[in-house]
């Protein structure tokens, strides 16, 4: 396998994790997001991912997997031990939903080409740029307090497809200098993550490209 990502994208960083949980260690292709203009725009990766976004997972024969959910599923299903979802349907949609709540309501919202978009097709300055990140952030962390339980990780005594989730968003939160103060659940998950050896071995300050 090869794992093309850059190292502080936040879907690269939640593919990283569950690859480690995994036991999985694919080769990484960096790919820039900024240098040159942004290596993810070369017709070279188009030829590897047609959305030119990262991560992309190429696999054994040719095959090439992309959006980290989408990637996150598959390796629960051919590797599923250790399992990232519960057995209960129910469990699993909560835990399901905590992930949606980071993947499709946070997370897009201060992604590079969002806040690009703001900066040069609207005007916005940096503060009000600021000002956006934070409220988006702070309203989804709200919701996740809230749902997450326990007193280990998000829903149990061992990291599962929420904590893949929560963590490269809590490193994006604290890069962008939003307060986590009001979230001491989320706080108990990050100080567990840690001390886990796959998350210490995901983070993007240990990555092959990291600046």
């Amino acid at each position: 396998m090869k794992l093309y990502g850059y190292w502080r994208s936040t879907s690269s960083y939640r593919l990283r994790i569950g690859l480690a949980l995994k036991g999985l260690a694919p080769e990484q292709v960096p790919v820039h997001l900024v240098r040159y203009g942004g290596e993810h725009r070369t017709e070279a990766y188009r030829q590897v991912n047609p959305q030119q976004r990262v991560p992309s997972l190429a696999l054994d024969g040719g095959r090439v997997l992309i959006q980290s959910p989408a990637i996150i599923e598959y390796l629960e299903e051919v590797f599923p031990d250790p399992p990232l979802l519960p057995q209960d349907p129910v469990a699993r949609a909560r835990v399901r939903a905590v992930a949606a709540i980071i993947g499709c309501d946070i997370h897009p919202l201060h992604n590079i080409g969002a806040l690009n978009h703001l900066r040069r097709d609207f005007g916005h300055s940096e503060e009000e740029v600021g000002t956006w990140i934070t409220r988006w952030i702070g309203e989804g962390f709200s919701a996740v307090e809230a749902l997450i339980v326990g007193e280990d990780y998000c829903f149990g005594s061992a990291p599962g497809l929420a904590d893949v989730y929560l963590i490269p968003q809590v490193y994006a939160a604290q890069r962008f200098g939003v307060s986590l103060s009001n979230f001491p659940r989320i706080n108990r998950v990050v100080s567990l993550a840690t001390a886990h050896p796959a998350f210490q071995t995901a983070h993007p300050s240990r990555q092959s490209d990291a600046e």
